[in-house]
């Protein structure tokens, strides 16, 4: 479990850094405020994210995925409003952030499966049982 959580505390650092050195209206002004920033970010993208692509499962399929990006776009605002030294200008920063991190996650699952020797097996947790796929 701690292992899932520092994968996704890495790769959410790695992509804020890219978005942050691309979007011209994502600003990052600390070391700590990197910090804090990925880390609100990964508890968000692990808690109330879910939640949102639950709720908007819809209009995600019926804008082919796209509305994904703006739930994202959203998860990167409302750590912008949490932490004190991270700042996004507007929606359409805060939208091209979450491509980019969208794009570097694809990437990043992909290299995961290549750099992979023989299979990548999934655990799937079922009635306090686990199964491997």
């Amino acid at each position: 479990m701690i292992t899932g959580f520092l994968f996704f505390l890495t790769s959410t650092a790695i992509g804020l850094w890219v978005a942050e050195k691309l979007v011209s209206g994502v600003r990052i002004s600390s070391s700590g405020g990197f910090i804090r920033a990925a880390l609100v970010l990964t508890l968000i993208n692990i808690s109330i994210r879910p939640v949102l692509w639950m709720l908007t499962m819809p209009l995600t399929m019926m804008t082919f995925g796209v509305f994904a990006l703006v739930i994202n776009a959203f998860t990167l605002w409302l750590s912008a409003k949490l932490v004190q030294d991270f700042d996004i200008d507007d929606f359409l920063s805060a939208f091209f952030a979450a491509l980019i991190m969208a794009i570097l996650g694809m990437f990043g699952l992909m290299m995961l499966v290549w750099l992979m020797p023989g299979e990548v097996h999934w655990i799937i947790q079922q009635n306090n049982t686990q199964m491997f796929t």
